[in-house]
């Protein structure tokens, strides 16, 4: 199918620094894809180019197969800094950006509340904007994103500001959505979040995409061999193991075999010295540890 998102070659500009370095990424439909990294990669000017906000000073960028200025109804956009009227009334509001993106003025209203409800907001829509905490207001905007039912939904930064119930509470409604067809494309700096989210990412840094994928093709090509191995009774592990290293934390024995040793190996060890297992798999590096050790690779020694 075609792609729902297409960058080539983005380049963005500012007063002659380049916060956008030729970055180029696909986004297929249903799909959750991470545009991943620190603050001030480049993330958000990537997002503001393809939701129109800002032109690209080279390169091409297509929602649909279309231009982003033709195709807004059809996109959810949750901006980084939140700008939603602080003297408007919450539900009259997201009516109100309903009725913007192509509902009825009774839709909009059914459509508000039902996503207030969603956001645990229900008993705020009365209030105004400024009279909601940062992780509400937050929210907020998650509801006016989805409100119109849109077939692509970007998120910039969309845990910023939230506790971690209401985290939990929109990566269950990310979820949601990948399972009703939905494409969504979020940017975030706190990759721990995005772990159980996204099928593909891409990882910025200083502008350019350093490393870009399915997540488990990544987490696969940068496993070093670890394992994780909980023997019953929290025993000790037998002391002729070839291991580099190897350290107990909770019961369980988080270890690095030598150079050349698999895990089978391991395994036969252990069985051959009467060990009960109770777990033993290997352990795939997390999105931080991906995403340091590719910047690393693409900048040595620190240094563009």
């Amino acid at each position: 199918m075609p792609a729902v998102v297409e960058i080539r070659d983005l380049v963005k500009r500012y007063d002659g620094f380049t916060a956008v370095d030729h970055v180029s990424f696909t986004v297929a439909p249903g799909c959750v894809f991470a545009l991943l990294g620190p603050n001030g990669a480049g993330k958000t000017s990537t997002i503001r180019v393809l939701m129109g906000i800002l032109f690209p000073d080279e390169g091409e960028v297509r929602l649909f197969g279309r231009a982003p200025q033709e195709v807004r109804e059809q996109v959810g956009y949750l901006p980084e800094a939140r700008g939603l009227y602080r003297d408007a009334r919450l539900d009259e509001l997201l009516v109100y950006l309903g009725t913007l993106k192509g509902l009825s003025t009774a839709a909009a209203r059914q459509r508000a509340m039902t996503w207030l409800a969603r956001l645990e907001l229900q008993d705020r829509a009365h209030h105004k904007v400024h009279e909601l905490s940062h992780g509400m207001q937050q929210r907020a905007q998650i509801a006016a994103a989805l409100s119109h039912d849109p077939p692509l939904i970007i998120l910039d930064e969309p845990f910023q500001g939230l506790d971690p119930l209401h985290i939990q509470l929109v990566k269950e409604l990310i979820a949601e959505l990948r399972s009703r067809g939905r494409t969504v494309l979020l940017s975030s700096h706190q990759l721990a979040h995005v772990e159980t989210l996204a099928d593909e990412v891409a990882l910025i840094h200083k502008g350019r995409i350093v490393l870009q994928g399915p997540l488990d093709t990544l987490r696969r090509r940068f496993a070093r061999g670890d394992l994780a191995i909980r023997l019953k009774d929290g025993a000790p592990l037998p002391g002729d193991l070839p291991l580099q290293r190897a350290g107990e934390r909770n019961g369980t024995w988080y270890v690095v075999p030598q150079a050349g040793v698999i895990a089978r190996e391991i395994m036969q060890r252990l069985l051959q010295a009467g060990a009960d297992i109770e777990r033993f798999e290997v352990v795939y590096p997390s999105l931080e540890e991906i995403f340091l050790r590719a910047v690393e690779g693409a900048f040595p020694g620190g240094e563009e």
